[in-house]
């Protein structure tokens, strides 16, 4: 009998059984805790079942996993990791090396992991039936159904303590009173029921008490009430992957395990995955239903948000993907990555922040733009940074992920087909977009620019209102291909109302490890209509042997000499000061790295107070 409560197989030979009982109860005594570093002791301690799980891992063969209460970068290049790191307590990770494959193990530990609760479930969810038909509550909020969850779990358990006798004349070994009676009714209204399961199978080798509460153990209890939350409120046996900050995107391909993109350890397998049809498609429904998208044989294509704002795309049944239904989730990001961040980890320097951070103030588009996964949404949240404090924004997105720090935020997603509502009652981004023209925005974020909308973006350029967006593009020449061809037919005449372009992309250093740089900043000067060619000057690009960003637009700039400079009132003799402001601007995102400054919000607040004091103003 596997101790395992997961579809999947441990990468490893389970090591000799010890009286972990024992060592639960007193950690002390345990000498395997006593190994322990000061850091997994206190884990060890207030989460029994990561000791218990230490207990069947052969550390004879593989050694003690290294516990680390933070994830460093400098990780990146370990060799073989077998490491232990919480994400949500109660759930850890443990990161173990296979030796046969380039993707390590990604395994979760959690309450439920180490004890064989599936003999106690059904039983229990018997007793829940009843308890919430009589309830007269009606909890909405995810918060309330955990705390009535919570609250009916303890009534329909007995937590024996450890040593404790329980008096025979309190045991029950049937099924409960009116249970043959209530399963036989249920059964024939049931087309699908081939048997009836029976009293003596549901309640089998389940002690309860005469008043019909089940006896477990506090282990058991932990395990229980963690999994009944997870798979009845939460989103199932995806939760640990949710629940850790370190993950970029979960895909499931169909049967088999499902695959992660680490932050740190990039590409992983999980000893979690699916390994029946029946189940995955249930699962995948489940998903579309929690993200308010339900998915049909006839609707089998479900591009969502699940409620803590990450995105997922569904593929159903095996009539379109051959291997069984299919998932893809890309996390949403807790916290958003400031500036200072991204010069920290390379993205971009601070003169080209700095450059950037005037162009943005000084009300000049913007794309964003490069291949999937290129960390696009990621920088454009950045740069929001720099719009004016005291600006108007609206954002619109079909898949809410732009964070904006400032206070006068209109914030609008569009609605599609799938929410119940029936037809005629899709909004559109293009709807959206046409909408916000109307609001007097000072800036338009638009979440990616695919098709018409495209149109109304650049009509908004053109009447004065500055457009941030993100596209999917891997150089200028691709963008404008890409804008003026079918379906978005922008007139090349329009294009130069678009004033920059960054070109971001994942690119592969010379030590293997995966990056994110913007590989070259261009400013769109105009179209000549005699050569049908398209004017851009690279005023930024990235370095791969140095891996520095160079400012080769120094003392040609055209946003900043014709553009800027002009609309700021600075004389043609003066306006090579704006290359001294971009320097001024580069030290001073240099000191409050240096000092600190790398939170998103407490940036954005500090450069605010700067302006409010003058220390931005640029002189003449």
């Amino acid at each position: 009998m596997s101790r395992l409560q997961i579809q999947g197989k441990i990468p490893f030979q389970e090591a000799e059984s010890h009286d972990t009982e024992e060592c639960i109860l007193n950690p002390e005594s345990c000498a395997l805790y006593r190994m322990l570093p000061a850091n997994a002791k206190e884990y060890a301690r207030n989460y029994p079942h990561l000791l218990e799980y230490l207990h069947i891992f052969p550390v004879d063969e593989f050694g003690i996993p290294l516990f680390f209460s933070e994830l460093k970068r400098d990780l990146k290049g370990i060799k073989d990791p077998n490491l232990i790191y919480p994400a949500k307590p109660p759930i850890f990770i443990h990161i173990f090396f296979d030796p046969n494959d380039v993707r390590n193990f990604y395994i979760p530990i959690e309450p439920s992991f180490m004890h064989n609760i599936g003999r106690l479930l059904p039983a229990i969810e018997y007793r829940l039936v009843d308890l919430l038909d009589a309830l007269e509550e009606d909890p909405v909020t995810p918060e309330e159904r955990t705390a009535v969850l919570k609250r009916l779990l303890r009534q329909v358990m007995y937590i024996k303590k450890a040593g404790e006798a329980i008096d025979p004349s309190l045991l029950k070994i049937e099924g409960p009173k009116g249970f043959g009676d209530k399963l036989k009714s249920f059964l024939t209204t049931d087309l699908t029921a081939k048997e009836e399961p029976g009293a003596e199978r549901l309640f089998a080798d389940v002690p309860h008490l005469s008043d019909g509460r089940i006896i477990v153990s506090p282990q058991e209890f932990e395990a229980i009430e963690y999994q009944m939350i997870r798979d009845k409120i939460d989103v199932g046996l995806l939760y640990p992957f949710i629940s850790d900050n370190f993950i970029e995107d979960i895909t499931c391909d169909g049967l088999g395990p499902i695959f992660i993109e680490h932050k740190i350890f990039k590409g992983l397998k999980s000893v979690v995955g699916f390994d029946q049809e029946a189940a995955l498609d249930d699962f995948c429904i489940k998903l579309a239903e929690k993200s308010r998208r339900p998915i049909t044989y006839r609707n089998p294509i479900v591009d969502a948000t699940l409620p803590d704002g990450s995105r997922i795309n569904i593929v159903y049944s095996t009539e379109i993907s051959r291997q069984g239904s299919n998932f893809t989730i890309r996390k949403a990001m807790d916290d958003v990555i400031s500036i200072t961040k991204l010069v920290e980890f390379g993205t971009c320097s601070y003169a080209l922040a700095a450059y950037l951070w005037i162009c943005i103030e000084n009300g000049m588009s913007l794309f964003m733009s490069g291949e999937t996964a290129s960390g696009k949404t990621t920088s454009m949240n950045a740069l929001t940074t720099f719009i004016s404090p005291e600006s108007k924004i609206v954002s619109i997105e079909d898949t809410p992920e732009l964070i904006i720090p400032h206070k006068n935020w209109t914030r609008e997603v569009s609605k599609g087909k799938g929410k119940g509502e029936g037809e005629g009652s899709d909004v559109t981004m293009f709807d959206l977009l046409r909408a916000a023209l109307r609001q007097r925005p000072n800036m338009i974020m638009v979440g990616e620019i695919r098709g018409v909308e495209g149109a109304v973006a650049f009509g908004a350029m053109q009447t004065g209102h500055p457009v941030m967006s993100t596209f999917h593009a891997a150089t200028v020449e691709k963008l404008i291909q890409r804008l003026t061809g079918d379906p978005i037919l922008i007139p090349k005449t329009f294009i130069d109302n678009l004033n920059l372009v960054v070109i971001q992309s994942a690119v592969r250093r010379p030590d293997g490890a995966m990056v994110r740089r913007q590989l070259n900043v261009s400013e769109l000067v105009g179209y000549d209509a005699q050569s049908g060619g398209f004017s851009f000057v690279e005023v930024f690009t990235w370095d791969p042997v140095t891996d520095t960003h160079e400012f080769t637009g120094k003392g040609s700039s055209y946003l900043l000499e014709n553009k800027i400079a002009t609309m700021l009132g600075i004389p043609e003799h003066k306006k090579a000061q704006m290359y001294m402001e971009v320097e001024k601007r580069a030290k001073i995102l240099e000191r409050l790295h240096k000092a600190g400054y790398t939170d998103f919000i407490e940036l954005f607040l500090m450069i605010t107070k700067l302006k409010k004091q003058g220390l931005l103003n640029i002189d003449i």
